[in-house]
């Protein structure tokens, strides 16, 4: 457990900030007192975001970069630690989606998704990562959907993408036992954020059904907040998605049945509209 104080004295960068659950949570630890780096590719709304935090007493700057890019994830890093800014708290919000039958998905819009929502993560890791050890403090937060545990038709890559997150913080944090540096996921079910009229307006792309129990966004960051005082392996949001594995275990026979036909009349509305 850390208290506010000490918390207070820390870095903490953001990607996909220039949004949604980045936005809110980087005001969100703003106002705890944390020094905030938000980063993403849209440097209008990044701008705006930062001036009215620091504005209202909070401190905040923002780094542009498209995470799709790997040389511009090595630019960034590079920026980051000639201005002595290495966060002591990385989170690794940004992400992508995408609803649909998985031979209709164009295959720009497959590699966009995992270069947001796996290399991204990977690498921004894999630079950060070894400079927490150094300093024997850290935390990396990624946020994961319960659609990692949750095998569902139409979300192909997306669901893929998060399974990755599963596996990738568990091992991490397995590998930093006796350290101090957290590795944390947060799976989170639906949260109503831009990530849905993303998802329709991408080439080929749907509704997403889930859409309709959505979680507010404000809520996922007094989450992550508490995460960050409580270090802990994985949480859910909502608190009851801690049930969603178990649809696989006991109806997966039941999901293999009903699952497509949805997707099929998902689309058929589509396309009729």
């Amino acid at each position: 457990m850390h208290s506010q104080y000490f918390l207070s004295q820390k870095l903490a960068l953001i990607t996909g900030a220039s949004s949604g659950i980045g936005e809110l949570t980087a005001r969100h630890l703003a106002e705890k007192g944390l020094h905030v780096i938000l980063v993403a590719r849209r440097e209008d709304k990044l701008k705006n975001i930062v001036s009215e935090i620091n504005s209202s007493g909070g401190k905040a700057e923002y780094f542009v970069c498209d995470l799709t890019d790997e040389q511009e994830r090595d630019s960034l890093f590079i920026r980051i630690k000639e201005a002595n800014r290495i966060p002591d708290i990385l989170i690794n919000n940004a992400g992508i989606g995408w609803y649909g039958f998985f031979y209709e998905m164009p295959w720009n819009a497959a590699k966009e998704l995992l270069a947001i929502n796996v290399e991204a993560v990977a690498h921004l890791t894999s630079l950060f990562l070894p400079e927490m050890l150094i300093r024997s403090y850290g935390h990396i937060i990624n946020i994961g959907s319960v659609a990692g545990k949750l095998p569902e038709q139409g979300i192909a890559i997306y669901g893929s993408s998060k399974a990755f997150l599963d596996s990738f913080t568990t091992i991490l944090h397995r590998e930093l036992k006796g350290t101090k540096v957290h590795v944390s996921v947060l799976r989170a079910g639906p949260i109503k954020t831009e990530f849905f009229d993303a998802a329709r307006k991408m080439e080929n792309g749907g509704n997403i059904p889930a859409e309709n129990i959505a979680t507010s966004t404000s809520a996922v960051a007094r989450k992550i907040w508490n995460l960050i005082r409580h270090p802990r392996k994985i949480v859910y949001i909502p608190f009851w998605m801690i049930l969603s594995p178990l649809l696989e275990i006991f109806f997966e026979w039941l999901i293999d049945l009903v699952g497509p036909l949805l997707l099929k009349l998902n689309q058929k509305t589509k396309t009729s509209k």
